[in-house]
């Protein structure tokens, strides 16, 4: 398996962008069928560089995020990254799970500072991390990984200090050790291109900065999401959803639509890939990679 940043570095070196799908670990058996036998099938088909598996709230899809990641390296033969966050773990704990990945032949992770389960204000567990750049520096202490930050475009919804000093705190995270930033989703490039910027230009970052896509299903679905994380929905976008109602087969081919032309958008503009919310699921996916011609 090869570590993140080789990826990027390599497809940078021939002016080509890095595919990149996320998942989830399903809650069911059925789930769980269906991402291996339909989702994660179908998107191979589109050759991405690499994927990640997403870890539930305090920890509690732990186990079976490594599962999810080692079965997909050995089936597939695809680089996947483990998501680790500080919720309830003491260092000793988080240093015995790099122990265990690293058996399992994972190079790649997703360094986060995660929510609490039931929502509410994170606190830290005696032992453990508080901040995320405290779990990226144990992680590189302990050598042979590649690490992944998340980057908030629009700011950390819990940070009230604002966007900028958010985007300071992002700039720590790469000084402790952090190879790449995946952000968290948002539909006006604009406000990737303002973070992108002042991330580069004014505090000297120099690691890839990977826009976050999440293609539309539906409108009231939507609207939960971006109210959980912060993410704002234009105003011409949001009468677009206001237009088409609870029809969900109008807003995913809406969805993909105003996807596609966000990641081409994203692309011509020297974003050095596009990171893909799945929601577990191929086709809105696979379709906006063959609009655009990546597929």
């Amino acid at each position: 398996m090869k570590f993140i940043r080789d990826i990027y570095a390599a497809k940078r070196a021939v002016a080509q962008p890095v595919i990149s799908f996320e998942f989830f670990p399903p809650k069911t058996d059925e789930g769980d069928k269906i991402l291996f036998e339909k989702t994660i099938p179908a998107l191979m088909e589109l050759k991405p560089d690499f994927c990640s598996v997403t870890y539930g709230a305090g920890g509690s899809t732990r186990d079976k995020t490594l599962l999810i990641v080692d079965r997909i390296q050995k089936q597939h033969g695809l680089t996947a990254v483990a998501h680790l966050t500080c919720v309830n773990h003491t260092q000793e704990q988080v240093r015995e799970l790099l122990a265990q990945i690293r058996a399992l032949g994972v190079k790649n992770i997703l360094a986060l500072r995660g929510d609490p389960p039931g929502g509410g204000e994170f606190t830290k567990t005696p032992g453990g991390f508080e901040y995320s750049r405290e779990l990226v520096k144990f992680i590189r202490e302990q050598n042979g990984f590649s690490i992944g930050v998340a980057g908030f475009p629009e700011g950390h919804v819990a940070c009230k200090a604002g966007k900028e000093t958010d985007w300071g705190y992002l700039r720590e995270k790469i000084q402790a050790g952090a190879d790449f930033v995946l952000t968290q989703l948002f539909f006006d490039n604009a406000d990737f291109y303002q973070f992108r910027d002042h991330l580069t230009k004014k505090l000297g970052v120099n690691v890839p900065i990977v826009p976050g896509i999440i293609s539309i299903l539906s409108g009231p679905q939507i609207k939960r999401f971006t109210a959980l994380c912060g993410s704002k929905i234009p105003a011409t976008l949001a009468a677009q959803l206001d237009k088409i109602g609870d029809d969900d087969a109008a807003a995913g081919e809406f969805g993909i639509e105003y996807a596609t032309k966000q990641c081409a958008d994203l692309l011509k503009n020297g974003a050095p890939g596009i990171h893909f919310y799945t929601l577990n699921k191929p086709h809105s996916t696979s379709r906006i990679l063959k609009n655009l011609g990546l597929a």
